[in-house]
């Protein structure tokens, strides 16, 4: 099958340091690409895939001294996109809204993934507007804001089986936080409960310009502490260290996250989360099994001292069941082939007859 990837332009495709959707784009890219499916990827220059790789930027516009505006870049990928849509069978988006209005004309042909939360001013509408445009959720919280829109299934992320070491006896006695400063994720949360319950907490994640000055006033004080180490924002070669040797994975966020990468990529180590009932935690989570869903601080704070109950080996096994990139891609070849008749793609990876065309979209519907 021939397929279009079309990436956002802020960080390469895969991101060199923090970056969830793009990270998201290579692992399915690159696992179609290895099943033999003809996959050109549309992304900054700095990309690296073993697909067909048509650079709309020179590099990721965060690294970029020059232009960090992703609407004109974003608008020249789209004209790339637009003058070689006869070469796809497939053009599956990741980059939100502007390409809505310009592939209307090829529904039928287009899927998006929508990556980000959905309870923001504007989006229901716009979502009914283009209702004839179809669309993938990450979680089925996610959709929750917007029940209407032209939903064809939820596909919940995946990584690389082999891409996290599985850690059965860490040696760090710390929790661990990973990911992106800013109110919503929880940091002084986090060090709150680790302060609470007396172990040391590593911190490792970026500060974007928008959240610089909520760190320095709400997050910086809090880390002249014994038990508070900052370790700032670490790429994927230093992930399977950092979570693997952690007691568990704090994740106390306060907004309703569409999925949160960081949790699987902690049960891919063995590591156990313990997570705020929001967003996709709970669809994700199985409590007691690959970790524990808080509704506060003091939950939490229950819960660290039972993580002695919960078996790693089973924390990894939840993940290789539900969370690797195969999986992910088989999800998506699922959606392909009901989305686009092609007679190359009539039967499933396992010999299973698929229904084709709309039929298919009403059987994944159902």
């Amino acid at each position: 099958m021939k397929i279009a990837q079309i990436a956002p332009l802020l960080e390469s495709v895969p991101p060199r340091l923090y970056g969830g959707t793009e990270r998201v784009v290579s692992y399915l890219t690159e696992e179609l690409a290895h099943r033999g499916h003809e996959v050109t990827l549309f992304a900054s220059g700095d990309s690296l895939t073993s697909a067909s790789l048509v650079p709309c930027s020179p590099q990721a516009l965060r690294l970029s001294a020059k232009s960090r505006d992703p609407v004109p870049h974003t608008l020249l990928l789209l004209e790339k996109v637009k003058r070689r849509i006869a070469q796809f069978d497939v053009l599956h988006f990741h980059a939100d809204l502007l390409h809505l209005p310009i592939f209307r004309p090829f529904a039928s042909r287009t899927l998006t993934t929508l990556h980000g939360r959905l309870d923001l001013p504007g989006l229901r509408a716009v979502y009914s507007e283009y209702a004839d445009m179809p669309l993938i959720s990450i979680s089925n919280s996610q959709r929750l804001p917007v029940p209407r829109a032209h939903w064809l299934a939820t596909v919940m992320h995946g990584i690389p089986a082999s891409l996290m070491r599985y850690t059965a006896e860490p040696r760090g006695d710390y929790l661990a936080f990973l990911g992106r400063i800013s109110p919503e994720k929880g940091p002084e949360t986090a060090i709150a409960i680790a302060k609470a319950v007396g172990i040391r907490i590593r911190i490792a994640a970026k500060v974007d310009p928008a959240d610089k000055n909520y760190f320095e006033y709400n997050v910086q004080p809090l880390l002249d502490h014994p038990l508070i180490e900052w370790t700032g924002e670490i790429g994927e070669n230093r992930k399977s260290e950092f979570l693997g040797n952690a007691r568990a994975l704090l994740f106390p966020i306060d907004w309703p996250e569409p999925f949160g990468l960081v949790m699987i990529e902690a049960m891919a180590c063995g590591t156990p989360v313990i997570a705020f009932r929001r967003g996709s935690v709970p669809e994700i989570i199985e409590d007691g099994v690959n970790g524990f869903v808080v509704e506060t601080a003091a939950g939490a704070i229950e819960a660290i001292r039972r993580l002695d109950a919960l078996d790693r080996a089973r924390v990894r096994a939840c993940f290789e069941r539900r969370f690797t990139a195969a999986r992910m891609a088989d999800d998506y070849i699922r959606v392909y082939e009901a989305l686009a008749p092609v007679p190359r793609l009539q039967r499933h990876h396992i010999g299973e007859e698929r229904p084709r065309g709309q039929e298919g979209i009403r059987r994944l519907n159902a």
